[in-house]
């Protein structure tokens, strides 16, 4: 492992609601939940304060409501995202050839390679100019991790949230780590951590404690020696260039076999839905789902099933994974499950949000509801949508998604904050603007028009941002 801490991780706060707070001025400091909004919709960003009503990334959309029924619901502006995304990582390939894109919003940078950081010091200068740089190109905030491992890197800037910097020094690790839940190392999730609590290991110093064996003999060869290895701060792994995915999977090997038909397709729908999220964290989503399964004699079997379009979606993935399943015998019993997503494409979460935009709009449900009057420049936009719908509407009149951008002749910029019953409701406001009035029209008045998102900062000046630290 490095001798300075000059692997960088960068993961932006909360990135597409922060996004859509800066965007508009009224929602500020409030509730913000971006996803679908449909009844299959899932959350794709909470702003911290929807966190602490318990609404989190993944979360179906009705359960969200349901904790936090006056918060803003939003449907994601992809394109808005990737133009903010490709700021930051321009930002980022400017201090190094070795840039490891992980999402649209978090990468990991080696410093080292770029020549512009060689010690603690160089490091977190790089990093404080680097977070200001952000915050002076897009208006958002990105926290920063520094270690001398990747794996460090991540927990470190996990740990600076929100709007952060955080260094691990060189021969602090193993005190840093020992403490935390064995939930913080890579490849630790519910079923592992599940598995070694019931052995008794809770933190990652009782891991180190354990040794290797012990580790091997509960997880397996390679699974127990990874772990091993981090808990004794051990990382190797370097910062690749961007490279293209092939194929989004999981799989989980079994101490004992599988005989429970219905426990067999609860471990493919759970392993469908870690899928789905290690899909959506690539930024991607697939069209060939793939199953696999090893019986009680070894013998490996693969399915798989390619889809008419791209999803992201763990309804989808999950249902076709289970119509894999019917078509394999497992009555002799199962040792590994996994499933897999192909046929990757550059989309993200947009195939379900839209999927799921459209159902919503076609029952006419008011995807964002009110809390005041409808033009008095006081109301919010916020949850619950109405339990029953009274009229259709109009299969001719354009169909207006909450969150996104308009322009009306007379009243200049604006976003629709909700609509429904043949109504769209808009509050005017920019991001440089103070919070905008509200007015509402009919769905196909000519006077409004679909619009592109405004800049979230005014043009910077014309030497740009700060030069960097050059080591």
């Amino acid at each position: 492992m490095r001798s300075a801490p000059t692997i960088l991780h960068l993961d932006m706060d909360a990135f597409y609601a922060s996004a859509e707070q800066a965007a508009k001025p009224s929602l500020r400091g409030k509730a913000v939940v971006v996803g679908g909004l449909g009844p299959r919709g899932v959350v794709a960003t909470a702003s911290y304060e929807a966190r602490k009503f318990g609404v989190h990334s993944a979360m179906p959309m009705g359960q969200a409501r349901r904790l936090a029924p006056n918060a803003a619901y939003l449907v994601p502006r992809f394109g808005l995202y990737r133009e903010i995304s490709e700021q930051v990582m321009g930002l980022l390939r400017e201090l190094s050839p070795l840039v490891e894109p992980l999402s649209l919003d978090e990468a990991f940078v080696d410093l080292e390679a770029g020549g512009v950081a060689d010690s603690a010091e160089s490091a977190r200068a790089v990093g404080e100019r680097l977070r200001a740089d952000i915050r002076a190109v897009t208006g958002l905030s990105g926290s920063v991790g520094l270690a001398a491992s990747k794996m460090l890197a991540k927990i470190a800037s996990e740990e600076a949230k929100p709007d952060g910097l955080r260094l691990i020094a060189p021969g602090t690790e193993r005190a840093l780590l020992g403490p935390m839940s064995v939930r913080t190392l890579p490849g630790v999730g519910p079923a592992t951590g599940d598995h070694l609590r019931r052995a008794g290991i809770l933190t990652v110093a009782e891991i180190a404690e354990a040794g290797e064996d012990e580790l091997v003999r509960l997880l397996g060869k390679a699974h127990g020696g990874s772990l091993y290895a981090m808990a004794l701060a051990r990382d190797e792994r370097p910062v690749v260039a961007e490279r293209e995915s092939k194929s989004v999977s999981v799989e989980d090997t079994y101490d004992v076999d599988i005989h429970d038909r219905v426990r067999v397709r609860a471990e493919v729908a759970r392993l469908a839905e870690r899928c789905v999220q290690r899909l959506r964290a690539s930024g991607h989503s697939g069209r060939t789902i793939v199953l696999k399964v090893r019986r009680f004699d070894f013998s490996t079997l693969t399915r798989s099933e390619t889809l008419r379009g791209p999803t992201d979606d763990p309804g989808v993935v999950q249902e076709a994974a289970a119509r894999l399943l019917e078509a394999v015998d497992t009555t002799g019993g199962v040792r590994l499950l996994g499933v897999g997503v192909t046929g990757l494409t550059d989309y993200t979460q947009e195939d379900l949000f839209a999927q799921a935009q459209a159902e919503a709009q076609t029952a006419s449900a008011a995807v964002v509801s009110l809390v005041k009057g409808e033009d008095d420049g006081s109301a919010q936009a916020v949850g619950p949508e109405p339990e029953r719908v009274e009229e259709p509407v109009a299969p001719a009149q354009r169909r207006w998604t909450a969150g996104h951008d308009v322009r009306h002749a007379e009243y200049g910029h604006g976003w629709v904050q909700g609509s429904g019953l043949g109504r769209v409701t808009v509050r005017f406001e920019t991001p440089l603007s103070e919070p905008g009035r509200v007015k509402t029209f009919r769905t196909d008045d000519p006077r409004l028009e679909p619009a592109e998102p405004l800049p979230l900062v005014a043009a910077p000046a014309k030497d740009g941002p700060a030069p960097r630290a050059s080591g």
